[in-house]
């Protein structure tokens, strides 16, 4: 390992060490007078900071790119029995752990910071997240940090290699979400639900080794419990981030307990069911968690899946950049169409990859690659304009006067704030009829429309700020006993979602774990809840203050002062206070105003609709 202490003193050792003047005698020649010498200034504490961060940089950046280049390789082929990228990436992660977790770092970041008020700003932000990087694999507890590495390498090698069955036939989990959308038969649809659960069981075990080993590991730097430490990054305590989505859930309620009502009594009509139950069945609903309703509508003339299945999959890549060139971004690399993996595996392959929609900025540079399973159809429309909002994030801040340690969002919800924005953008009836996707000419019911979003954006929020962050705040803050993961799950599930397990569930299942969240993203689904809140602030900025649209039936196509609008988010990275960055663009605070505003017009019809209706939540 390197040293990176800068010696303070060594100016000064150096002057003490030289030789001294030869002291003139009476037989010597006359010699000049000596000159005092003049001893170089220590560096300052501002000057040994740079220093510091200079050298660190460029080995976080040289690490973090071989881990991953072996994250990618072992998200993208899956190999049952072989062990070669799983140590290949249990090693490269090892490396990067020693490094950004090194006792010698983490002291010499410490005292750096001690001097903060020296420093620049931009200079104290990187110190603090090197620092808050380094409380993910401190070398102070290295066996914790290297059993760690091996067991999350290991459950992710579970998660996404499983073999998922219905009716004795091996099935990907987009077959499985095809199949809750389109099937009727309530029977048919239990066994399609419960096949998409089968994983939980052997994930089980591993989930909470990892439980202990991911609270052990920020133990070191002093933070409670891995979930606090994911929501120190907001630069917020745990009972501050779970007063802020409480308060996002509560804002929402109102709709969400309209939604709720109304979907109980339509799926038992459309399921044949005279007995309309007090919650949902989980089987009942066309997504595994209950956190999307919206394939429950179809909106007469936006149904885009038969023009987008001829279309083609690739088709939808190439028309999300052209998206994005059209608002003033460059074209994507080329390197992105050479490296990433976007369409699903051929038949017969014989490995697996991870069938989960990301995006990856592999160098901190421009090596952006998207990991899809892109298809022909609504869902993979919205999907790849959403992955390219990250791909284009990166890019945006990718810039020199972004350094390589404050290359992220504003704050991890800003990521997913960009990619859901450009994905409603997308959706919206003028946008579509820009790209001949749909007919401008053609009659589209709008309560229908916004229905159908609020059974997307809406109907998530309880999912996203309830169930999913309550449960990983208790298994994580409160060690959850391993005997209560499944009977929990399924409580806030009720309190939140008022959704029930179409069967009783007990803990020989583990059904939070069939979130794949919950394995390789932890403690931190909130995220995806804010960014809701993001983007329909952002949004609603767009269309009013620039567009001059209403907010529901925006073209975004070809405008490059929105382009503009959100490059100035993107470009700082996180080197400007996401607070301060909101605030600046918006005029306001994080808030739900937005969101329960767009959907305020929704209100009337579902209480008409719910006339007469029990309301059970």
């Amino acid at each position: 390992m390197k040293k990176y202490l800068l010696p303070i003193a060594t100016a000064t050792l150096l002057a003490a060490c030289a030789p001294t003047a030869k002291t003139p005698t009476a037989t010597s020649l006359p010699t000049a007078t000596p000159q005092p010498t003049t001893q170089p200034a220590a560096p300052t504490w501002s000057e040994q900071a740079e220093a510091f961060l200079r050298e660190y940089s460029a080995e976080y950046q040289r690490l973090y790119t071989e881990s991953a280049e072996a994250e990618w390789r072992s998200n993208t082929r899956i190999v049952a029995g072989d062990t070669t990228n799983a140590g290949a990436t249990a090693r490269a992660n090892e490396r990067m752990a020693a490094f950004s977790g090194s006792a010698q770092n983490i002291r010499r970041l410490r005292e750096l910071l001690d001097h903060k008020q020296d420093l620049t700003e931009i200079q104290v932000k990187q110190l603090q997240t090197a620092l808050y990087n380094a409380a993910n694999s401190p070398q102070t507890v290295a066996d914790v940090v290297k059993r760690r590495i091996k067991a999350e390498t290991q459950q992710t090698e579970k998660l996404y290699g499983f073999d998922y069955k219905y009716q004795g036939k091996s099935v990907t989990t987009n077959d499985l979400d095809e199949l809750l959308r389109k099937e009727n038969n309530p029977a048919k649809r239990q066994q399609i639900w419960e096949a998409s659960k089968a994983i939980g069981p052997t994930l089980k075990e591993g989930l909470l080794n990892l439980r202990d080993l991911r609270n052990q590991t920020v133990q070191a730097l002093g933070y409670p419990d891995y979930f606090t430490y994911q929501a120190s990054d907001y630069g917020m305590t745990r009972e501050e981030m779970m007063t802020l989505v409480r308060r996002i859930n509560e804002e929402l309620r109102p709709l969400y307990r309209e939604l709720h009502t109304y979907a109980r009594y339509e799926l038992a009509k459309k399921y044949n069911q005279k007995q309309v139950p007090d919650y949902l069945p989980a089987s009942w609903l066309p997504n595994r968690w209950g956190q999307d309703w919206s394939a429950m509508v179809d909106v007469k003339g936006l149904n885009l899946d038969p023009v987008l299945a001829k279309k083609g999959a690739e088709w939808q890549v190439k028309q999300a950049e052209r998206f994005y060139q059209s608002l003033g971004f460059q074209a994507l690399p080329a390197s992105f169409y050479e490296k990433s993996s976007l369409y699903p595996l051929p038949k017969g392959a014989t490995y697996k990859k991870n069938n989960h929609a990301s995006a990856w900025h592999i160098d901190l540079n421009q090596d952006v690659r998207s990991l899809m399973s892109v298809e022909g159809n609504t869902e993979w429309y919205e999907t790849t304009h959403h992955e390219l909002g990250h791909i284009y994030y990166y890019l945006t801040y990718t810039n020199p006067g972004v350094p390589p340690l404050l290359r992220q969002g504003a704050n991890r919800a800003y990521h997913e704030a960009m990619g859901s924005l450009m994905g409603l953008a997308a959706t919206q009836k003028p946008f579509l009829a820009g790209l001949n996707l749909v007919d401008a000419k053609t009659q589209t019911d709008q309560t229908q429309t916004l229905l159908k979003e609020a059974l997307n954006y809406a109907v998530f929020i309880p999912f996203a700020s309830g169930v999913m962050s309550e449960w990983e705040s208790s298994f994580y803050a409160d060690k959850l006993p391993a005997d209560q993961l499944n009977a929990k799950w399924w409580a806030l599930a009720k309190q939140y979602q008022g959704i029930v397990p179409p069967t009783t569930r007990g803990e020989q299942y583990l059904d939070p774990a069939t979130k794949t969240h919950i394995n390789d993203d932890p403690a931190q689904y909130y995220d995806y809840a804010l960014s809701y809140v993001i983007l329909f602030q952002l949004h609603d900025h767009i269309a009013k203050k620039i567009l001059k649209q209403d907010p529901h039936a925006t073209n975004y196509y070809g405008n490059k002062e929105v382009g503009a609008f959100l490059a100035d988010i993107m470009r700082p990275g996180s080197s400007k206070d996401w607070r301060t960055v909101l605030k600046e663009k918006t005029g306001e605070d994080l808030s739900a105003r937005a969101m329960v505003e767009y959907f305020q017009p929704l209100m009337a019809y579902l209480k008409q609709q719910n006339k007469g209706r029990k309301y059970t939540m």
